[in-house]
């Protein structure tokens, strides 16, 4: 059944498959360039083509080498992804590109064990690597491939679970071909993109529909198996927008760890009752006023924020004296690493209030 799949969906490739993605540009020598493939296989991990087409152009055109990527600093990286999320990505390409440069002379490794051994590269997206920038015969299952696979060969099971998931890589090996790796792997993942999708698969448009148990025994609104549901935990915050005379806002990097690692956010307090308190240690304060909540949904919880806006604060001595925290103008926030909901929350201040500040 192997060799017949993969015909078959290289034929459908060849007529409906996504050949003109930026990614996919190739060289001299008819490869992709591996920086290229690394990161749009990192930002398209739980993010959808359309949605990383500009981030990856942007992205690229600030830094495209991988060299510009691990001499770029942090702030930089994070501001090209603000807006995708999961930033413990960014930050773990970033780590990965610095690792290239002092242990790989610059370059991705083509080694299978070494690309592994760099932070934020699994099975799937080293294969993705050397299949499509170097032609390797290596398979991979990505979400749009688990999908796929569990499909025509009714595989049940969460796919995330080990068993399941080591069953669907057995799977994915035993379809990837010697030959045009780079498109089967493109293949696979477009047609799990664009016609084996989450809901109402278009299965009368599959290569595969002659061979899928799941169609044949009307499965596919059950496989893959769905998680179990879980309860959506809600947590709170209010959030400090400190203002002062010039229109600038106070910025605090948050920590290496939990939500929104790294990234400059509003400082924060645990209630209403307690954000006057918080607010007075950090400026003279005049008044406050409460800004439209807004709710923040995360994998596994969400984040309900209460903005309070102290307006016209005068800043203490010393409070962004500390590299982890800066006044700055809010159009010249958007410079830095932020989470979208503060990215969103800045410009609408930006908006209301003239900078003076250059």
């Amino acid at each position: 059944m192997s060799d017949r799949f993969a015909e078959r969906l290289l034929r459908w490739f060849d007529r409906h498959g996504r050949k003109d993605l930026p990614w996919q540009q190739t060289g001299p020598d008819g490869r992709r360039d591996a920086y290229r493939v690394w990161l749009s296989e990192v930002m398209l991990q739980q993010t959808q083509v359309t949605t990383v087409i500009p981030y990856f152009n942007r992205f690229i055109g600030t830094l495209p080498t991988l060299r510009d990527l691990a001499e770029a600093d942090e702030d930089t990286v994070l501001a090209l992804w603000s807006g995708l999320g999961y930033y413990r990505r960014a930050r773990f390409l970033h780590r990965a590109a610095q690792r290239c440069l002092t242990d790989h002379g610059g370059e991705l490794p083509r080694d299978i064990d070494a690309l592994l051994a760099l932070p934020g590269i699994g099975r799937s997206t080293a294969g993705a690597i050397l299949a499509q920038a170097h032609g390797l015969r290596f398979p991979i299952l990505d979400g749009n491939v688990k999908r796929v696979l569990a499909r025509v060969h009714g595989v049940h099971g969460d796919t995330g679970q080990s068993t399941v998931e080591r069953t669907l890589w057995e799977h994915a090996d035993a379809h990837t071909p010697a030959v045009r790796t780079a498109d089967y792997t493109q293949a696979i993942m477009d047609l799990g993109a664009t016609v084996c999708t989450r809901s109402q698969p278009r299965c009368s448009d599959c290569p595969a529909r002659k061979d899928c148990i799941a169609l044949r025994d009307d499965l596919t609104t059950q496989l893959p198996t769905p998680r179990p549901g879980k309860r959506t935990p809600t947590r709170h915050t209010v959030m400090l927008v400190l203002r002062d005379s010039n229109g600038r806002v106070l910025l605090e990097r948050r920590g290496p760890h939990g939500v929104w690692a790294g990234l400059w956010s509003l400082p924060e307090a645990t209630s209403p009752e307690d954000a006057w308190r918080a607010a007075s240690q950090l400026a003279r304060l005049d008044d406050a006023r409460a800004l439209p909540p807004f709710t923040h949904v995360f994998s596994h919880f969400k984040l309900a924020a209460e903005p309070w806006l102290f307006d016209r604060v005068h800043p203490l001595t010393g409070v962004a004296d500390r590299p982890e925290a800066r006044w700055i103008a809010p159009s010249r926030g958007m410079q830095l690493g932020l989470p979208t909901p503060i990215r969103n929350l800045l410009a609408s201040l930006a908006d209301s209030f003239p900078e003076n500040t250059p």
